[in-house]
């Protein structure tokens, strides 16, 4: 198989996690509004993938790639005081990069099986986590956007979603809309810069997550 990545390196690269940082839009959220809560919507996975690892490209046992270009994802998950929330999980699950699901619910065609679509990560000690996965596209009635789902000790689990900065469907997205507080909004609406240092033709954003409590955790 003949990969520009190793997928168990790439999670781990510390040298590319550095670079995160050089990155326009990286910096650490100044204002902790906490992160709106959001619906899973109807597609998240009714059974979770043998490979539900944080790299979302690259299927373990498949040959190529998922279609879509490859978008880097990380940030901090936060408490309202801005301390690291710690013994954390985040899943994201997404639509692939023609707008299908890998999910029984969506009958619009036959997802990407090159994708994983749904993918799962432990925060560590800072409440850093990082994903690779695709960017995001549209489908019917819906802009861009990628789903976060936090489960930890101490909270109830807490699901929100992420969208794409500049796309002209985010203004009529009939879920981002309820979202009427404009900092909360801001909050989850995430710039995709050009990320050469971390992967030749990628994107990264950073997405960080507060929850609207102060776990002791």
């Amino acid at each position: 198989m003949n990969r520009n990545y190793n997928r168990r390196e790439l999670l781990l690269n510390t040298a590319s996690l550095a670079s995160l940082s050089l990155l326009p839009g990286a910096s650490i959220a100044t204002s902790l509004i906490k992160t709106p809560q959001q619906t899973a919507g109807p597609f998240y996975p009714t059974r979770i993938p043998l490979d539900s690892d944080n790299n979302l490209v690259d299927v373990e046992g498949r040959e190529r790639p998922a279609e879509g270009q490859v978008t880097h994802i990380f940030g901090r998950l936060l408490d309202t005081s801005g301390r690291p929330v710690r013994n954390a999980q985040i899943e994201i699950w997404q639509c692939d990069a023609n707008g299908f699901y890998h999910h029984p619910r969506d009958r619009g065609g036959v997802a990407d099986p090159n994708f994983q679509g749904f993918g799962r990560t432990l925060v560590d000690s800072n409440g850093g986590y990082r994903f690779r996965t695709i960017r995001p596209v549209a489908y019917p009635g819906r802009t861009p956007h990628i789903h976060v789902r936090v489960l930890g000790i101490g909270f109830q689990s807490f699901t929100t979603q992420m969208y794409v900065a500049g796309e002209a469907d985010n203004d009529n997205d009939f879920i981002l809309k309820r979202v009427r507080n404009q900092q909360a909004r801001d909050s989850i609406i995430v710039p995709l810069e050009p990320a050469p240092a971390i992967e030749v033709d990628a994107l990264a954003g950073n997405f960080d997550i507060v929850l609207g409590l102060s776990p002791s955790i």
